[in-house]
């Protein structure tokens, strides 16, 4: 892993351009996915249970749980993306668990190519995150973030909170005026938005990387940015040696 690479990969494209009203009224074309999410989430916090057993004893995330739940972050990424925690896209989110290419938002976790630790899993999704979950609530909001955990701290989240919240709402307003959505506002929200993924996939298990106190803005998955192992999939799509295996 480079410098700044972790193994959750966020990626998202800017459309334009965007429509200067259609983002008030997402919270309500967006509700349909909210009612799948909430099932899938569900399921989510029971394959998580499942894998915290099966980690604890083997050593090993179950390939199939880990695809899944990968699955239903990347969804609620293109929900959060189009919706209130970046208003990036004016195109409707698909409903598949599935990377969609010419999707503009994307999302990815390498699967560990090496054992996770049996011991972590015990404190890594509580007591080792709890700094990060302090930082993630000013970002995403304590209420959504705190609020919407499982007893394994999975967050969640459908809309913006915190200072992501407050940001896409100035952002709104300036396409409502202006028509145009400005990119270094896009740019910082996308790394709030990354950062809270990462602290997600970590009390997800799904890493025993510890997630950098670092905010990677834009767009670009960072590995991209640097260079780092080459991707396939779509944006940000890093394979790991297990999964190339596949």
């Amino acid at each position: 892993m480079t410098a700044t690479s972790y193994p959750m990969h966020v990626s998202a494209t800017l459309d334009a351009p965007l429509s200067r009203w259609l983002w008030l009224v997402k919270w309500l074309l967006a509700i349909p996915h909210y009612v799948v999410l909430a099932f899938l989430w569900l399921g989510f916090v029971v394959a998580t249970v499942v894998a915290f057993f099966a980690i604890l004893v083997t050593g090993r995330y179950p390939r199939a749980i880990f695809d899944y739940n990968v699955g239903v972050m990347r969804w609620s990424w293109r929900v959060s993306y189009y919706a209130y925690s970046a208003l990036g896209t004016d195109r409707y989110p698909p409903f598949t668990l599935d990377d969609v290419p010419d999707y503009p938002a994307h999302l990815f976790v390498d699967y560990p190519a090496q054992p996770l630790s049996r011991g972590l899993v015990l404190v890594k999704w509580w007591l080792l995150a709890i700094p990060h979950y302090v930082v993630v609530g000013i970002l995403v909001g304590g209420t959504t973030w705190f609020g919407n955990r499982s007893d394994h701290g999975i967050p969640w989240s459908m809309g913006g909170g915190g200072l992501v919240g407050i940001l896409v709402v100035i952002a709104g307003v300036i396409l409502l005026v202006t028509g145009s959505y400005p990119r270094g506002l896009f740019d910082v929200v996308l790394g709030m938005n990354r950062w809270a993924l990462r602290v997600a996939a970590y009390a997800g298990l799904m890493t025993d990387a510890y997630p950098p106190f670092r905010l990677d803005g834009g767009g670009e998955d960072p590995d991209r940015v640097d260079g780092g192992t080459p991707t396939v999939g779509g944006p940000g799509a890093v394979v790991s040696p297990d999964a190339a295996a596949r």
